[in-house]
């Protein structure tokens, strides 16, 4: 398990406690690789994002050229970043926000589809 996904257990309990039903039609899951994986037509990227934790700038330019296509250009990529956001982090925040587009415009699809429900009744879903 990735270092990160222990930095953000104490928010995915905040959010789980605060969701409900009534919050599902604005609330939606996504994940970076999931939507790049969507956003290339349903096609997995060619070249990793990362190897051996180290951003792989090749994948970066890839995921770019993406994002380029979508409307992020890529000198949004290249702009100056708050600390602690690094370009990958950049990047994957733009496919996100390309899922929320889809998701408004109702072409995003929930996996798995249909989404299972949990024991409050909430969905169980990644959306892409």
């Amino acid at each position: 398990m990735a270092k990160q996904c222990f930095h953000l257990f104490g928010r995915i309990r905040e959010i789980d406690a605060l969701m409900t039903p009534a919050l599902e039609e604005r609330v939606f899951e996504v994940h970076p690789e999931l939507a790049f994986r969507q956003l290339n037509g349903g096609r997995a990227m060619a070249l990793p994002k990362k190897v051996r934790g180290t951003p792989n700038a090749a994948g970066l330019d890839e995921r770019t050229a993406l994002l380029d296509a979508l409307g992020f250009p890529p000198a949004m990529f290249a702009a100056p970043r708050p600390p602690g956001i690094a370009r990958d982090d950049a990047v994957d925040a733009a496919a996100c926000a390309a899922v929320a587009l889809h998701i408004a415009a109702g072409a995003a699809r929930p996996f798995p589809d249909p989404p299972e429900r949990d024991g409050r009744g909430l969905r169980m879903a990644i959306w892409a």
